[in-house]
């Protein structure tokens, strides 16, 4: 008996980036404010990482509402209705439920349902392997237009006492929805990770912990007799970031430059065809260091979000863009050199062609 054959979606050529959203919260946290809590100053602050201010969320915005308001712009920007949506990502590390999704909740905030939707965790790569997994859905016919969010409230994560992360961090939000093209709008992806180096970037301990030291509190009666029993001394419930900044920042310099080099060969296109290059903004020496290891002409229009943003992980790159756009829009139509990388550890990269 033969195997019937089954009917296969309609291939699509292409598919490109049909606009750009935002949302950047109102609180601005100046380096002075972060020096009330760490001792340093605003020019140590600017020298190490070129941050002058972070914009953070009140207690009043939630990572969802966030994520509306980039959605809604950027689909307003594509002149794409929620109805059109055929799948929704948010790329995040910072929802506060492990389920139910982010983006099966901001989906029907949209009135996106039944649109299939789900989060993509991977750290400050994950609006690139968001822009991966929507390229590659709209090329195989499965969708016709897709909403990629990256979506970041980081500062439910940190303890602004520490020394290593909390400073740099801000949140906010950007989306982008993909569509189909009749000529190439997003180039090869070029993405990866390396588990060796799993805990350079990471929280101070897991979710779990929070339960256990519950659970020990009710048997011992006290909190302090519980955080002993679990090894939590300092009595910090709730699990905040951390990294090894010399690691971190020999990794990203050394080979992240690399991963936007085979990025740009997979697109066929060198650094003279670009007109902008948009890497995650986590520091400014780091950005500063690709560009020369690139060899970008002066006339790449590079993102600096970072020095107003901070480091807004899966949220920057589209966060950076959008800005790039409104201050240069000549820009538009022209090549976007963009990567992520960060916690995990993970890398992200494509050439893309600017709305």
């Amino acid at each position: 008996m033969s195997t019937p054959v089954m009917r296969q979606s309609q291939l699509r050529e292409h598919s490109r980036i049909l606009g750009y959203g935002a949302y950047r919260p109102d609180v601005t946290v100046t380096n002075e404010d972060v020096c009330q809590w760490i001792e340093s100053s605003d020019e140590w602050i600017r020298q190490r990482t070129g941050i002058v201010t972070r914009h953070r969320a009140g207690a009043d915005t939630s990572l969802l509402d966030m994520a509306e308001g980039a959605a809604r712009d950027a689909m307003a920007k594509a002149g794409i209705e929620a109805s059109q949506l055929g799948a929704v990502i948010v790329s995040t590390v910072t929802h506060p439920h492990a389920t139910p999704s982010a983006a099966a909740a901001l989906a029907d905030r949209i009135g996106a349902t039944p649109a299939p939707a789900f989060d993509i965790s991977a750290a400050c790569a994950g609006y690139c392997y968001g822009v991966a997994q929507g390229d590659a859905l709209v090329r195989s016919g499965t969708v016709e237009y897709v909403l990629v969010v990256g979506a970041e409230k980081l500062s439910d994560f940190i303890d602004n006492t520490e020394r290593t992360i909390s400073f740099l961090l801000g949140d906010g939000a950007g989306a982008v929805v993909i569509g189909p093209s009749d000529t190439p709008g997003i180039g090869p992806s070029v993405w990866g990770s390396d588990g060796s180096k799993w805990d350079v970037i990471s929280m101070t301990h897991p979710l779990t912990n929070i339960r256990q030291l519950s659970l020990a509190a009710e048997a011992a009666g006290s909190l302090s007799a519980a955080a002993a029993e679990v090894g939590d001394q300092d009595h910090k419930l709730w699990p905040t970031l951390r990294q090894d900044g010399q690691s971190v920042f020999r990794w990203a310099v050394w080979e992240m430059a690399k991963v936007a080099r085979r990025a740009l060969d997979a697109a066929g296109v060198e650094p003279e065809d670009l007109a902008a290059f948009v890497p995650h903004q986590a520091n400014m020496r780091i950005i500063d260091e690709m560009v020369k290891q690139l060899k970008l002409p002066e006339n790449v229009v590079v993102a600096r979000d970072i020095a107003d943003a901070g480091n807004t992980s899966a949220a920057s790159i589209p966060l950076a863009t959008h800005r790039l756009l409104q201050e240069n829009p000549e820009l538009s139509g022209g090549l976007s050199l963009q990567i992520g990388f960060g916690a995990g550890l993970v890398f992200g990269a494509q050439v893309v062609v600017l709305p």
